[in-house]
């Protein structure tokens, strides 16, 4: 390669304003005892066996002039001298047991090689081949030639999206090592975006989101919720279902009863948002007015649930009971975090009498949410962090319904191009999913949407 990948990396990185130079490229020399070395070396034969052309296998004798280099992931040169054994091609299965030609030491065959080690996605290439054969030389400079450019402008390609990414959510990171780790995430999360999108059954597309840059943990530890899975719920009263069938569609933002889309931040409180969505929806269909509530009431003050740790819906509605009644985002605004409980009686805006359990069957949700509003319930989010758009439905295994970890508002129902929907109000922000929205597939309880439906009772 005519530029190292990690100057491109960092040229990429600092024209988004992610690290403040360059930092020299460095080489370290490696001893051939590492173990690292042995795979590259095993490589190394097989790639010369395959392209030599020759009826005979060639083993390595010695190997020298190790050394690596930090680029995207980890590039190895190295020297290694080959020698002919008595085995035939084919019958080459434990090259170790294959004995030495007598001219082996006399007539080695010396190869310099390039390769490029990326262990987050578990992928070795061969850059480079040079070789003494002629025949062999041309058609390793041939083939390296490819893979060394099909490599380079994956890479490419993948800082050209992350570069994007950084510029779209204005991301910013300490420094040249955090934001090399974040690209390296990054890279990975296009692979799992990709095999989601292969494996959903919908109309989704996943792809690159303002969580792309973050791990599986640090992805569920800061926005999603545990507790919803393990802890058990408060018993409540079932719901009267309604006698009427439900319309084909309903949408309750086309009708008054949903507040624009909040942001949680990093705080797992998902909990208190799917409640207030909920009883804003309520208050508006009892009392004729669309007030925006407080979560952060919720958070500082349910003694019960755990803040930004976690909490249940049913716990929910039971401590606003208690306390009396939910004060005003205005009154009472949102942090992101736990403080001291500071409710007044004075400020409250909107009360509850009670709370109810909704049945799981979907037909029945449906009659419910048409007849009586916005439904608290809560689902498993394995989707959910690549999500862009469209009807996503995963395979029940991967989005198993008893592991449920995020509470979320349903405020809707339909159909697109013959593919059943629900409408879910989501607390990530505008700035995800469809405007903040989710779709996920209606009618066979997908991610487990339908085992945990509750909403507040106002007379």
């Amino acid at each position: 390669m005519k530029m190292a990948v990690l100057a491109r990396w960092l040229l990429l990185l600092a024209a988004a304003g992610l690290v403040s130079g360059l930092p020299p490229v460095r080489w370290s020399q490696l001893s051939p005892d590492e173990p690292e070395v042995q795979g590259l070396v095993a490589l190394a034969e097989r790639e010369y066996n395959s392209a030599s052309g020759q009826e005979d296998v060639y083993r390595a004798l010695r190997v020298s002039d190790l050394r690596r280099q930090l680029v995207s992931g980890m590039k190895y040169d190295f020297t290694i001298f080959l020698g002919r054994t008595l085995c035939k091609k084919g019958d080459e299965n434990d090259l170790d047991k294959c004995g030495l030609h007598i001219s082996a030491s006399l007539m080695e065959i010396q190869c310099k090689f390039s390769m490029l080690v990326v262990p987050w996605v578990n992928e070795t290439k061969v850059l480079e081949t040079k070789c003494s054969q002629e025949g062999l030389q041309k058609r390793s400079d041939e083939s390296s030639s490819e893979a060394s450019m099909t490599g380079e402008d994956a890479m490419l390609e993948t800082l050209s999206l992350f570069k994007d990414f950084v510029n779209t959510y204005n991301k910013k990171y300490k420094d040249d090592e955090e934001a090399l780790m974040r690209l390296q995430i990054f890279s990975q999360n296009l692979l799992k975006a990709k095999e989601i999108q292969e494996k959903d059954q919908g109309t989704a597309e996943y792809g690159v989101t303002k969580f792309s840059d973050l791990t599986e943990e640090e992805f569920r530890t800061l926005y999603l919720n545990p507790l919803l899975s393990s802890q058990p719920t408060r018993p409540m009263k079932m719901a009267v279902m309604p006698t009427d069938p439900s319309p084909a569609q309903w949408d309750w933002r086309e009708h008054g009863a949903v507040t624009e889309v909040k942001n949680q931040g990093m705080c797992g409180s998902c909990w208190a948002f799917s409640v207030t969505g909920n009883i804003e929806g309520q208050w508006f269909l009892k009392k004729g007015s669309l007030v925006s509530l407080s979560e952060q009431e919720l958070v500082d003050c349910d003694g019960v649930d755990k803040a930004c740790g976690g909490g249940l819906p049913s716990n929910a509605y039971e401590a606003i009971e208690k306390l009396g009644g939910l004060e005003s985002e205005q009154d009472y605004s949102y942090l992101g975090h736990k403080e001291r409980c500071s409710f007044s009686t004075t400020k409250v805006s909107a009360y509850i009498n009670s709370s109810v359990e909704i049945p799981k069957d979907e037909t029945q949700i449906a009659a419910w949410l048409a007849e009586k509003g916005p439904i608290s319930i809560a689902l498993n989010a394995f989707a959910m962090q690549f999500y862009r758009k469209g009807i996503s439905h995963p395979f029940r295994i991967f989005c198993n319904p008893w592991m449920i970890d995020h509470a979320v508002l349903l405020v809707g129902y339909g159909d697109r191009n013959g593919k059943p929907f629900w409408a879910i109000k989501n607390s990530w922000g505008k700035d995800w999913g469809e405007e903040g929205y989710y779709y996920l597939y209606r009618g066979t309880g997908a991610c487990g949407m339908n085992t945990m439906c509750s909403s507040a009772v106002i007379d």
